[in-house]
């Protein structure tokens, strides 16, 4: 390659960079370095240059669009992607359920995914604000479900609002699933919208332990509102995607991590 043909390589790279983001909200350094066939060093020299320009926000571990702090995606946006880090959470997180527990589960495309790898338990209570939750377990054999009461909230369909935290007073479960836009040891958990946020620490409240599910994307990742402090994370869920960096400094604060390997990745 000349030096000539350098400039133009990197420009059209960084475009491809910005393309990505553009597309996924936030991406990990990781991802985007097999997307565009760079080295996470040189990638992370494009995102740092790309922030100087106002065009990108760093993240530990990733990077995302300007003002990404408060922004909720769409549902549909967010179910697309990492389907298969989702499914493979989620099942390793539906063995920390016992017969007869009762659970609150949070709103959320991998909640969602959690709720899928519940059916077949029987002997079991969940107490959730998520309509699509409710609705994968409508009708389980074994599985009494139980809604909070509230205002739809539709970028995450959930119930927010009085009513919602409200009908989570006074309640009393052995676990919470939660999942939230980000999770690192700074903040703990969080996402972007307050009444969320809100809703999701009730759900935390009343639990004698809470259980984050989280895929590579969101870990080490920062959103506007914090909702469970990083020392009551009693386990963390995610993939082997994630930055071990980050997994390190939050199973410091107290969280046994669990890491899962998607099956794809299996044999590798």
């Amino acid at each position: 390659m000349t030096e000539e043909s350098r400039p133009a390589f990197a420009a059209e790279r960084r475009e491809r960079i910005l393309e990505l983001v553009r597309a996924n909200g936030s991406m990990s350094l990781r991802d985007l370095a097999a997307k565009v066939r760079a080295s996470e060093v040189t990638v992370r020299r494009d995102v740092r240059a790309m922030e100087a320009e106002g065009l990108l926000d760093r993240r530990r571990g990733g990077a995302a669009l300007p003002g990404r702090m408060g922004h909720e995606q769409s549902y549909a946006g967010k179910s697309g992607q990492c389907a298969a880090e989702k499914a493979a959470i989620a099942a390793v997180a539906a063995r920390l359920v016992r017969p007869g527990d009762a659970v609150t589960i949070g709103p959320g495309s991998t909640a969602e995914a959690f709720a899928r790898a519940l059916l077949g338990h029987g002997d079991l209570t969940v107490v959730t604000n998520s309509l699509r939750v409710a609705d994968v377990l409508a009708g389980a054999m074994g599985i009494e479900v139980v809604m909070t009461g509230g205002t739809l909230y539709a970028p995450t369909r959930a119930l927010v609002g009085t009513a919602a935290e409200e009908s989570l007073a006074g309640l009393r479960v052995n676990r919470a699933f939660l999942s939230g836009n980000g999770v690192s040891a700074d903040r703990g958990l969080s996402t972007p919208n307050p009444a969320v946020a809100s809703v999701d620490r009730a759900l935390s409240a009343c639990a004698e332990e809470t259980i984050v599910l989280a895929d590579h994307t969101k870990v080490g990742a920062d959103t506007m509102v914090p909702t469970v402090a990083p020392e009551e994370i009693a386990h963390l869920v995610t993939d082997s995607s994630a930055d071990p960096e980050v997994l390190m400094t939050l199973e410091e604060t107290g969280a046994l991590v669990h890491v899962t390997v998607v099956a794809g990745e299996r044999g590798q």
